[in-house]
């Protein structure tokens, strides 16, 4: 998934970054304190500032910083890079305490929802290897549709359409839940999404239950 391989290049990279320019610092800062132990008695030497050292400092910095904010935008654009097919859409309205999935391009308006609780969880139903646009919007308060083990986080907001498009390119099912507090059962509203072959895709928006088991 692109997503999730993005962040994960991103993070890996920042995270070495930050690693080794702490552990610098903190080398520096113990052959500082070293250094004045071992001169502790002997008098100021009135050397004045350098001005040069302070120049390339501010210079590494600078570049640091500089290739961070290019990078995460670089990664950011391959990330959101238009599909090269239609994507199919699906409407997401989060409602305290549970989800509504709508598919427009249904011809019987196939849409899905539950309770979200105990195992009555929604699932939110998508092809495999094609683009899904979902147009995010929340029912009542600030709601937000997150997939951890895919990387995928938008909020929802009242009166407002959020919109995002994911590309899983393998069949499989995943769990979501809201990430933004939301009243007394926010812990539970969770949802499953689930990547079926195209052609499943296309039998449940008409209305058929996906093979082995109902949305």
């Amino acid at each position: 998934m692109t997503q999730r391989r993005v962040f994960g290049t991103v993070f890996a990279l920042e995270s070495a970054i930050a690693g080794f320019v702490f552990l610098v610092v903190l080398a520096l800062l113990g052959y500082a304190l070293l250094r004045r132990r071992a001169a502790r008695g002997t008098p100021v030497t009135g050397q004045p500032e350098r001005p040069v050292l302070e120049k390339y400092y501010v210079g590494v910095l600078t570049a640091f910083a500089v290739f961070l904010v290019a990078w995460t935008a670089w990664q950011n654009h391959n990330e959101h890079r238009p599909p090269h097919t239609a994507p199919v859409t699906v409407d997401v309205t989060g409602f305290q305490w549970c989800w509504k999935f709508s598919y427009p391009q249904s011809p019987v308006k196939r849409s899905v929802t539950g309770t979200c609780r105990g195992k009555d969880l929604p699932t939110l139903v998508v092809p495999a290897g094609r683009p899904v646009r979902l147009r995010l919007t929340a029912k009542d308060v600030i709601h937000s549709l997150w997939i951890p083990d895919l990387r995928y986080k938008m909020d929802a907001f009242p009166d407002h359409v959020n919109t995002f498009t994911l590309t899983l390119d393998h069949e499989g099912r995943w769990r979501g839940r809201c990430a933004e507090f939301c009243g007394e059962r926010h812990y539970a509203m969770d949802f499953w999404i689930k990547a079926v072959p195209p052609d499943e895709y296309d039998r449940f928006l008409h209305g058929q239950p996906l093979a082995g088991a109902a949305a």
